[in-house]
């Protein structure tokens, strides 16, 4: 194997530990997530802690409950607002799916090399940039702790809410309701914390909160999100026959790219905002070791396929029914609310036009609770002092009280969705360019192509869509085209200055502290109770070696010269130590 290190030019080999042909773990040194210690029992592994209850079936609702958010209900005003053109609108809502087409064939690619590693992206770019070590689970930890307020599904439950008791929406009214959902939000997350904990400490004594209950509960409110689409689209069906009080449906499509926009700007705008409705798509790569299938990376492959096709399908249809139903300047002029608009239109001021506006707010709800939940659980381990990681959730609400009260009424949810998708597409670019890197390690290491291998078209698609939107928002828009009233480009100063701070973080935790101490950061993994896998930086300390080395002599560590204590790091290998393990998991 000393071979194939060689080859690598002294890399990490980035293969996963059941890959046949790696024969000899000991001279190879994996990075990544923790893989939970697993036995075999007919065909697939038995002893994950978190279980293998995802099917093809849970797989796709996983998916689909991901997909099927506010982002319908709120981002098609703003699309054609920036296009200009109802043929441009249903352009790029075809466009948004095929460059997350892209994304699922490298995604898949990626899951072949690691099938029992969930957590998707940062996996994979630990994989594809093992150095500088702790670089990427570092960027996705801060990057997620900053990122992950709920202002938007806030903004968006206030707008729905107030039309659905006819409260005139204004600036105070909007932020008082979003302040307070959230503050709600957060009272519900707490317990929800605490439920998860006992849960996995009587080791699924509550039922209702097994893996199990817990996917047949998302698998019941996806399959009511999905009937509220085709409730949705059934309407339309009838505008568009004449059935309504809609007298001429067809009149916005008539003369569809009349008023369109060449713009890079507000290209790039209209993309983001269709993006953002399709995000989600990848959500079973991130439970990839519990999969229940012979073959898991073809099951979440096929899952994300089948949700992307059929949410394609909804959404288009959807935007069918709006420019059917409501005239072209209102949907331009609608902000968040083309739903409650068309249900208004259809069906006029009665209770059956605020149907769909209520399952908006009760969508936007679930999100605001438990949307963060999980991914703050799985950066945080410390649930001290209440059994419950207090403190990001804290910061999270701060963050996003913060967020909600300082931006303009009219401006936070469009800035909000820009700026959070600009760093993801640093880690997007990333992830393409990734797969081109393993495979050539691979190459020189011998090994066969990856069973899933993306082919290079989807490669550059995913590659040079997330180009696209770094580069183009820079581009001044068109006069009446920007989605908010200050500087356009705001958003992406402030994501480059978010993925500064993870640098800024890094350097501080991971190179000038230990320079300044003396000691090396390296990880150890514990294996808990139940089987699962706990990578942590533990409290520096020294190594006994170390300690006994350094103890004699007026040149120790204790008079301030470190040099006997790098001396003794080199000799013993650990200057040079590559960790087995990057995130907790």
């Amino acid at each position: 194997m000393a071979n194939v290190e060689n080859a690598l030019d002294s890399e990490v080999l980035s293969l996963d530990t059941q890959s046949e042909d790696v024969q000899d773990e000991g001279n190879i040194v994996l990075v990544g997530a923790p893989i939970e210690k697993e036995t075999s029992v007919h065909f697939y592994p038995t002893s994950n802690p978190l279980g293998h209850e995802v099917t093809l079936l849970s797989s796709i609702m996983l998916n689909l409950g991901r997909m099927l958010g506010a982002g319908i209900y709120s981002v098609p005003g703003v699309v054609l607002n920036s296009v200009g053109s109802i043929g441009l609108l249903f352009v790029f809502w075809l466009l948004a799916p095929l460059f997350a087409l892209g994304g699922l064939m490298v995604y898949s690619e990626y899951a072949s090399m690691y099938p029992k590693r969930s957590g998707a992206e940062v996996v994979y770019l630990e994989q594809a940039y093992p150095r500088p070590q702790f670089l990427v689970p570092v960027a996705f930890a801060v990057t997620s702790v900053l990122l992950s307020f709920s202002a938007t599904s806030s903004i968006v439950f206030a707008q729905y809410a107030l039309t659905i008791f006819d409260v005139p929406i204004t600036p105070a009214s909007q932020t008082a309701v979003a302040i307070t959902v959230c503050t709600v939000g957060v009272a519900c997350e707490l317990p929800i914390f605490l439920a998860l904990r006992y849960n996995m400490e009587l080791d699924h004594a509550v039922v209702g909160l097994s893996t199990k209950w817990s996917l047949r509960a998302v698998n019941f409110l996806t399959g009511l999100k999905v009937l509220s689409l085709v409730f949705l689209v059934f309407t339309g069906a009838l505008v568009l026959g004449g059935f309504t009080r809609i007298d001429d449906p067809f009149a916005n499509f008539r003369s569809p790219f009349s008023d369109s926009t060449i713009n890079p700007n507000s290209l790039a705008t209209a993309l983001v905002k269709t993006n953002f409705a399709f995000s989600g798509w990848e959500n079973t790569f991130n439970v990839l070791g519990e999969v229940r299938t012979r073959d898991p990376v073809r099951t979440v492959r096929k899952a994300a396929f089948l949700s992307l096709l059929l949410v394609t399908c909804l959404f288009v249809f959807v935007n069918v029914a709006y420019v059917a139903a409501v005239p072209k300047d209102e949907i331009k002029n609608s902000g968040q609310l083309v739903a409650a608009l068309f249900f208004q239109r259809v069906f006029g001021e009665g209770f059956t036009a605020k149907t769909l506006p209520i399952m908006v707010t009760l969508s936007c709800f679930g999100n605001i609770t438990i949307g963060q939940a999980r991914i703050l659980r799985e950066i945080f381990a410390s649930t001290k002092p209440f059994g419950t990681p207090l403190a990001p959730v804290c910061l999270q609400y701060f963050l996003t009280v913060f967020v909600i009260v300082a931006l303009p009424t009219q401006d936070g949810f469009n800035f909000l969705v820009d700026m959070a998708s600009y760093p993801n597409l640093v880690f997007n670019a990333a992830t393409a360019i990734g797969v081109w890197l393993l495979r050539k390690r691979r190459t020189l290491a011998g090994l066969a192509p990856s069973k899933y291998r993306a082919r290079n078209i989807y490669v550059s698609l995913y590659l040079l869509s997330a180009i696209f939107l770094l580069i183009m928002p820079w581009v001044p828009p068109e006069r009446g085209h920007a989605d908010v009233s200050f500087w356009y480009a705001t958003y992406c100063v402030v994501g480059l200055g978010v993925l500064a701070l993870c640098g800024v973080y890094y350097w501080l935790w991971i190179v000038f502290l230990p320079w300044l101490g003396g000691y090396t950061i390296v990880e150890e993994v514990e294996r808990l109770e139940d089987g699962a896998s706990v990578a942590r930086s533990p409290e520096p300390t020294l190594p006994s070696w170390a300690t006994a080395s350094l103890t004699n002599g007026p040149n120790s560590i204790v008079t301030g010269n470190k040099k006997p204590y790098e001396k003794a790091l080199a000799e013993s290998g650990l200057s040079t130590i590559r960790s087995e393990y990057g995130v907790q998991r």
